[in-house]
């Protein structure tokens, strides 16, 4: 597959069903998933991979796979999704993990190169991420994406209640 965005350490690019059991690592642990307060069932997982598919063909973009250079392992997803806010659409860096390959700095370098593939390849003019409030390394990850936090609502998920709030950056011309 075609290598959409490439870092000193990974590779990004589009995500396929022959992911899946990488993708289902990381969806079906109930540790990785606190965030959404469960972890994921086969039909979710094949949901979830049908949808980046479909957003591939369009936007031309959605979640990438994250295959890091050394080994060729997949070891997360990283990307853009439109989501729906209070605030209306937006365009959303989200990031996922498998939880074996946390606080090596992956998602932090997977998350600026997709920024910068966001404003330079796809005009952009501001990208966020949405976070749930007791998710600390991903608040971490947007920060030093250089977000700041923009403003808050609650989603209801699975019958819970779970504040987020959005952290927003905007191209800078400079």
């Amino acid at each position: 597959m075609e290598n959409l965005i490439e870092t000193e350490r990974l590779y990004l690019r589009k995500m396929s069903f022959s992911d899946r059991a990488d993708i289902a690592a990381i969806l079906q642990d109930k540790e990785t998933m606190y965030a959404y307060e469960h972890a994921f069932s086969d039909i979710e997982v094949d949901d979830w991979i049908s949808r980046q598919i479909v957003r591939y063909s369009e936007y031309g973009y959605g979640l990438l796979a994250v295959i890091r250079k050394e080994d060729g392992v997949l070891i997360g997803q990283c990307g853009l999704s439109w989501q729906d806010t209070p605030y209306g659409k937006v365009s959303e860096i989200g990031y996922l993990f498998n939880r074996r390959y946390w606080h090596n700095g992956y998602a932090s370098e997977a998350a600026k190169a997709v920024k910068e593939f966001a404003f330079e390849k796809l005009s952009l003019k501001s990208v966020c991420s949405i976070i749930r409030d007791n998710n600390l390394p991903s608040i971490n990850v947007a920060l030093k994406n250089g977000m700041k936090p923009i403003g808050r609502f609650v989603k209801h998920y699975y019958g819970f209640v779970m504040p987020h709030t959005i952290y927003a950056v905007s191209f800078d011309k400079a």
